[in-house]
């Protein structure tokens, strides 16, 4: 019996090179499986750290909120305890000076020196804004108070040359200096310091120059314009700081 051989050859062994084409096309699938992966896991950290990047400016903007708040209470807090006693001082329509005027204080023009007769009410107004600014650790939130110092336009030429500019700044000293004298230990503002440790309050003056009352045509006017601000600062980001927010928002 003759025995007859099939001529059906593999593809295999017909094509040598299908093995290897299998095998590219095998790896390429895997490599395209492993991207995808990978991908998904940068993805998925890229997105981690956006959160944590918008979390850390919301933390920082709420702290803001907070020592606008802080100093909001403050405020209100000291003019209401003012006016229980009888003296009436206003708060700024943004809610950031205390303004005193010059009836509580008696500054005669061209003068600098509170009179006796004004000292009790000037030391009581300082006790109320120590017992108001030391509660609840407050003044971590305040970064300066300004004792300001304001005159009216009327030219004044003494203080050495310096004029008003001179004139409006020993106004803010003389209330300090009474304060730092006979303020009781209790009530010691010098000793308040903001969260770097600096001394909370400082002085200024500005002469005529933020006139409450600008057309000055009575003495009354004249008055008005003669008067002492207390200025709250609060705690705002530094530069750096707000460098840092800006690069965490930045993806990289």
């Amino acid at each position: 019996m003759r025995v007859f051989r099939s001529n059906q050859v593999n593809v295999d062994e017909e094509n040598p090179y299908w093995m290897s084409f299998s095998d590219i096309l095998s790896g390429l699938l895997i490599l395209f499986v492993l991207a995808s992966v990978v991908l998904m896991v940068e993805l998925m950290e890229a997105k981690e750290e956006l959160e944590n990047k918008q979390q850390a400016f919301t933390q920082e903007l709420e702290m803001l909120h907070m020592a606008e708040g802080v100093r909001k209470t403050i405020l209100h807090e000291a003019a209401d305890l003012l006016r229980k006693r009888g003296i009436q001082v206003t708060v700024s329509e943004n809610e950031t000076v205390l303004s005193i005027p010059n009836d509580i204080l008696g500054f005669d023009s061209a003068a600098f020196n509170i009179s006796a007769q004004f000292e009790g009410t000037a030391l009581e107004i300082g006790e109320v804004l120590a017992e108001v600014i030391n509660k609840d650790n407050r003044e971590q939130f305040l970064d300066t108070i300004f004792i300001e110092g304001h005159t009216d336009s009327k030219n004044f030429y003494g203080m050495m040359g310096k004029g008003n500019w001179g004139l409006s700044t020993f106004r803010a000293i003389s209330l300090w200096e009474l304060w730092v004298k006979l303020l009781p230990s209790q009530h010691d503002l010098a000793s308040i310091t903001n969260k770097e440790g600096n001394p909370l309050f400082s002085v200024s003056g500005y002469a005529a120059t933020r006139r409450m009352v600008v057309e000055e045509l009575t003495e009354s006017d004249f008055r008005s314009n003669r008067r002492i601000d207390i200025r709250f600062t609060i705690r705002r980001p530094t530069s750096a700081e707000y460098e840092t927010v800006r690069s965490r928002l930045e993806m990289p």
